[in-house]
């Protein structure tokens, strides 16, 4: 059982294609990735299945739904979030305050909630409060709570947009390139989290570019290339597939470093 799919999924910009008929779907629970060389159009497609871009042709649907032309705050809503290739936190606040506004999507209370503070807002609150605390732990960031975001280092921050990502309970995460700018302990460390997330009932679906993260952590892979897709499978059948080797150029070591 699929929870994304997309079909014919197409976006120009003038007489630049970025992305031309791509289709496929991705199998819930588990993780899946989408690898491809620089200027594959991984990110516009990301784009294209968030709602922050409108695809030329094509649709995306996710949970049995249509949401092409949805919005990305309603989208996120319907339990789909993504991460971006920069980090977007709030730098000027806390660990445990970031997490807490992805909490918030799923939250009652409002302004007047706040200001009166009812029996229940109180409890909701609490309970946000728990929620984050726990969120953090599970990346490891439990000794950072209080720390402002800005000051983390970089790989923390990235750990960081994944407890906030999670704090709006998905069904369907997207991470962009997770493991840009880490060391290889920090790349171990994000592997083991994401097929925690996977095993708790998220789905996770990434670009990375690092090819020992992908191999060791997804299930399912589809390879783009020009703006194409040029392979889908497993692992197994990804490091086989003589198109993908000579898209990366660097052969059958690239794909087992």
């Amino acid at each position: 059982m699929s929870i994304l799919r997309v079909d014919g999924l197409t976006r120009r910009f003038g007489g630049l294609v970025a992305n031309n008929d791509i289709t496929f779907a991705i199998p819930a629970h588990g993780v899946s990735a989408v690898i491809g060389p620089n200027g594959a159009g991984k990110t516009t497609l990301f784009n294209m299945i968030s709602g922050f871009m409108e695809p030329s042709e094509g649709r995306v649907t996710f949970d049995g739904k249509i949401i092409t032309g949805v919005r990305p705050e309603e989208i996120a809503a319907r339990g789909l979030v993504r991460t971006f290739q920069l980090t977007q936190l709030f730098q000027n606040l806390s660990v445990l305050e970031n997490v807490k506004v992805g909490c918030h999507v799923r939250t009652r209370a409002g302004v007047f909630a706040a200001l009166t503070r009812p029996a229940w807002a109180r409890r909701e609150e609490a309970e946000t409060d728990a929620k984050a605390r726990a969120l953090i732990d599970l990346v490891g960031l439990s000794d950072q709570t209080e720390q402002l975001a800005g000051v983390l280092p970089y790989g923390q921050q990235r750990l960081l947009e994944i407890a906030r990502a999670m704090a709006t309970e998905p069904r369907l995460m997207l991470l962009d390139e997770p493991a840009a700018g880490l060391n290889h302990d920090e790349t171990a460390q994000l592997g083991t989290l994401i097929r925690r997330i996977a095993a708790g009932g998220t789905t996770v679906l990434l670009i990375e570019h690092d090819m020992r993260l992908v191999m060791k952590t997804a299930d399912h892979i589809v390879v783009l290339n020009f703006g194409r897709k040029i392979a889908e499978g497993t692992p197994a059948q990804i490091q086989e597939n003589e198109d993908v080797v000579e898209a990366y150029l660097g052969g059958v070591e690239m794909l087992d470093a």
